[in-house]
């Protein structure tokens, strides 16, 4: 080994042993949301736990539940995949999505080998612990439950519709969510992270069918309640057509408190770059626009504000993982100067 090489090795084992001692921090959510701040949290620590819904019933994950009784893998392997160690032939291999072939059309190659793992190690849970192992995962990813559950939704209009797939569908405004079966358990290592954790992430995602199924499950809004962390929701950008129709990020935190009870979030973390006026009009056409940051009544509802420029470079608009990562190491330097709600 040549100097150089050393001081390269020498470099890298700092980093691994700066990154095992990083704060403790759980991620709470799903869908394309989750796996963007993952992939920036993990530069900074390798103490991260992500708590993924499991209600999806739609694509490939829907599928796949539906025909082998397992838990919805699609969610989950994004976040595997965001948290592998570097993007490898591997990482590439688990986002694989099959375009033809009869019964594989439409299948994502992640999915199915976290299908046959389940198969081979005999259930869900040891077969996301053997993937992390593939990937070399930092961090640990978790299903909220390993109940087989079901996200319904009442609609203000009185109808209740069944199916995260068909809820994320609907136009008309949403009154409520809930779960069936009622009182799923969580999984144990959730419970354990949350309590040591230093800080707990809230989104951003899917606020209706993305977040609210994991603050459904009581035993882990309670653990979280417990918890001495600080809490933080990351509010989305944009509002989703049919979901947060209209929202102001108040109403975000409003229908979270709604289901989940009231005044265990500290702080409210919010975009302040502006959307380009060209970007504005495509998601109009699609119903969606920018959610506006009310800060009185934000305010008013016990929370503190986070502003900071956290938008991707692109044609979409969403959270970039490295603005939003620094922007949520940030909030660790407020526990000094505000106590937590705990």
């Amino acid at each position: 080994m040549n100097m150089a090489e050393m001081l390269q090795w020498l470099g890298q084992q700092y980093r691994h042993q700066s990154l095992k001692r990083g704060p403790r921090i759980v991620a709470i959510g799903g869908g394309t949301g989750l796996p963007v701040l993952l992939r920036g949290l993990k530069r900074y620590t390798e103490n991260l736990t992500a708590i993924v819904t499991v209600a999806d019933d739609g694509g490939s994950s829907g599928r796949l539940r539906g025909e082998f009784g397992i838990l919805p893998p699609g969610d989950i392997r994004n976040c595997l995949v965001a948290l592998a160690e570097t993007e490898t032939l591997m990482d590439r291999l688990f986002h694989y999505r099959f375009d033809q072939g009869e019964g594989l059309a439409g299948h994502n190659l992640g999915n199915l080998l976290l299908t046959a793992l389940t198969d081979i190690a005999g259930d869900f849970q040891t077969a996301i612990q053997e993937a992390s192992k593939v990937l070399k995962v930092r961090g640990l990813v978790l299903p909220s439950t390993l109940k087989q559950v079901v996200l319904h939704a009442e609609l203000r209009d009185g109808t209740v519709i069944s199916g995260e797939s068909r809820i994320s569908q609907s136009r008309e405004p949403i009154r409520r969510v809930f779960l069936t079966p009622e009182g799923c358990a969580p999984v144990p290592e959730a419970l354990e992270a949350i309590a040591a954790a230093d800080l707990i992430l809230i989104g951003p995602g899917s606020l209706y069918t993305s977040v609210l199924p994991i603050l459904l499950v009581g035993e882990i809004v309670a653990a979280i309640k417990r918890s001495p962390a600080l809490k933080c929701y990351l509010c989305n950008i944009m509002t989703q057509p049919g979901e947060t129709t209209g929202f102001k990020a108040s109403d975000h935190l409003q229908a979270i408190y709604e289901h989940a009870g009231r005044g265990w979030i500290d702080y409210v973390l919010v975009n302040t770059r502006s959307i380009n006026p060209e970007k504005q009009e495509k998601y109009a056409r699609q119903g969606a626009s920018p959610v506006q940051v009310d800060d009185q009544a934000l305010y008013r509802m016990g929370v503190r504000l986070i502003r900071a420029d956290v938008l991707e470079d692109g044609e979409l608009v969403r959270h970039d993982p490295q603005k939003l990562s620094r922007a949520v190491m940030n909030v660790l330097g407020k526990r000094r100067r505000f106590p937590s709600h705990g």
